[in-house]
């Protein structure tokens, strides 16, 4: 079976398609046959810089597949040859909270990832995808609609009429407005690109902040809400957004602190003043993916797909999320 590889830190041009013994399951263990694979930012800043994260060579990459099984080892009583699965992205999260060993089992990095046609996880590092949903479309939710699912659900606790603020149109943000809709909230959206805040607002966002013509664009959105902020913010963005994000959060809101370009340096005080909640999310457990799962079918959610790669465009894939153009997920068909 094929399987791509990082073997260098010498970026996306290094990653090598190689030829891989099939795999067999263990017990307790689930042989999967990846249809679909999916890109996260994540996944593309290991490629680029894999050795201060630590990661040996080779280690095939990305967290994000979907596929059906093939084979269950010993013991495994969930799963039979033919389900329609996708992985988590913690392979060891079933439910409760977070630890660090936990963290160690992240597909992609501590451990390879999804990028080949056959894989082995652990019988209850799966779920089952919904059967309206294509594998691609599938591939699109271990991470990105997780982490926005745990940002304004799980840990947000969002209702109906509160107002979410959401930064550009990359994966999580645009699940995050699919999020926010689905439960009945006001969604303020920004963008730099007036097409991309024309797509969004076909989506059902409320209100759209070209932050290009509006840099202060926390002001703003205050002025939207009437003074009052936002009750969350899926904060996304890169250098400068997290400050303006507090400027824009409610006294008492809630901030999921999710982008890892998110460097700048923010003023304690008004977080303090403001008794903001800020939450460090890194993705979600399996018990809060199938809650996710629940509601996505309930409301017939269809993820959006800007682009899909044949597996032997695979770096041409990557090279497309490093554009920073997409709107949506990018996708890999296997």
């Amino acid at each position: 079976m094929k399987a791509f590889e990082i073997v260098s830190p010498d970026g996306i041009d290094a990653l090598n398609l190689a030829d891989r013994p099939s795999p067999a399951p263990g017990p307790g263990e689930v042989l999967v046959r990846i249809r679909a694979n999916s890109i996260n930012f994540r996944d593309l800043s290991t490629i680029l810089d894999p050795e201060p994260r630590g990661i040996p060579y080779p280690r095939i990459p990305n967290s994000d597949g979907a596929g059906e099984v093939l084979s269950v080892g010993p013991g495994v009583t969930e799963w039979k040859p033919g389900d329609r699965v996708a992985g988590t992205f913690f392979r060891d999260w079933d439910s409760g909270g977070i630890s660090a060993a936990i963290m160690a089992s992240a597909l992609g990095g501590a451990t390879d990832g999804v990028l080949a046609e056959e894989v082995v996880l652990p019988e209850r590092g799966l779920v089952a995808i919904p059967d309206y949903m294509s594998f691609e479309e599938a591939a699109t939710l271990p991470c990105a609609a997780l982490t926005a699912w745990r940002a304004l659900v799980e840990e947000g606790k969002l209702r109906a009429g509160e107002t979410v603020l959401l930064l550009g149109t990359g994966g999580v943000s645009i699940f995050a407005l699919q999020i926010a809709k689905m439960h009945g909230a006001t969604v303020i959206h920004t963008s730099s690109s007036e097409e991309k805040l024309a797509r969004v607002r076909a989506m059902g966002a409320d209100h759209c902040i070209n932050y290009r013509e509006t840099p202060e664009w926390q002001d703003a959105v205050l002025d939207i809400t009437d003074g009052i902020g936002v009750d969350h913010v899926v904060e996304v963005g890169g250098g400068g957004t997290l400050a303006r994000s507090a400027g824009a959060v409610r006294v008492g809101g809630h901030i999921g602190l999710i982008g890892i370009l998110t460097m700048d340096r923010v003023d304690p005080t008004l977080l303090m003043r403001k008794s903001v909640r800020m939450t460090g999310i890194y993705v979600g457990s399996r018990q809060m993916f199938r809650s996710m799962l629940r509601a996505f079918e309930a409301h017939q959610v269809r993820p959006v797909i800007d682009r899909t790669f044949a597996l032997a465009e695979g770096r041409e894939a990557f090279h497309h999320m490093q554009r920073a153009g997409h709107f949506g997920k990018i996708t890999i068909s296997l």
